[in-house]
C-alpha cells in the first residue's frame, strides 16, 4: 500500500513545500491559528498575506480542514 499514489489535496504538499519553502505542518498551523474563518477566507488569506496560488491555498485548507473536523 506504501506504493499507491497520494491522491486528493495531499497530492500537492510536495509541490507546496518545494515553492513556498514551509513544512506543510507551518501551513496547517497557520491555518488552524485563523479559525473559525470560513473555506474561502482562509484560501483568501494564504493568496493574500503568503502569495500562494489557489490550487496550492485550496488543497492546504481543504485537507486542513478534513482533518481539524476528524
Amino acid at each position: 500500500m506504501a506504493d499507491e499514489p497520494i491522491n486528493g489535496p495531499a497530492s500537492y504538499f510536495p509541490s507546496i513545500e518545494k515553492k513556498y519553502g514551509r513544512p506543510i505542518a507551518e501551513w496547517q498551523e497557520l491555518v488552524r491559528k485563523h479559525l473559525p474563518a470560513k473555506h474561502m477566507e482562509l484560501v483568501a488569506m494564504l493568496k493574500k498575506d503568503h502569495g500562494m496560488g489557489h490550487g496550492h491555498a485550496n488543497a492546504l485548507v481543504a485537507h486542513t480542514l478534513a482533518a481539524h473536523k476528524g
